[in-house]
């Protein structure tokens, strides 16, 4: 039985090493999509997946710009959030 298991992890580690190389991983990449949410009395900009803000703003307006700049730089979305926390709105700035 132990045979029979170091096969399969050897077969896959195989797998795994060729699909790497081929440049796929089994890993999610991060992504730049920028939410643009209600941060203590003003608004900001955070990137996903991130804890610190990328940049504060008094204007949700003036956050919203600032989160297109950099969504269509890296070729991500703007995702828009209401003052309660809920998503408002999407942009997508990908090409696909």
């Amino acid at each position: 039985m132990s045979n029979k298991s170091t096969i399969a992890d050897a077969i896959q580690k195989l797998i795994e090493a060729i699909l790497k190389s081929l440049g796929y991983s089994n890993t999610k990449k991060r992504t730049w999509h920028q939410h643009v949410v209600p941060y203590q009395e003003d608004w900001a900009v955070r990137r996903e997946g991130n804890k610190r803000i990328t940049s504060k703003h008094r204007k949700q307006s003036t956050a919203i710009r600032k989160a297109k700049t950099l969504a269509k730089r890296y070729n991500a979305d703007v995702i828009i959030h209401r003052e309660s926390g809920g998503i408002r709105d999407r942009i997508s700035y990908r090409e696909d």
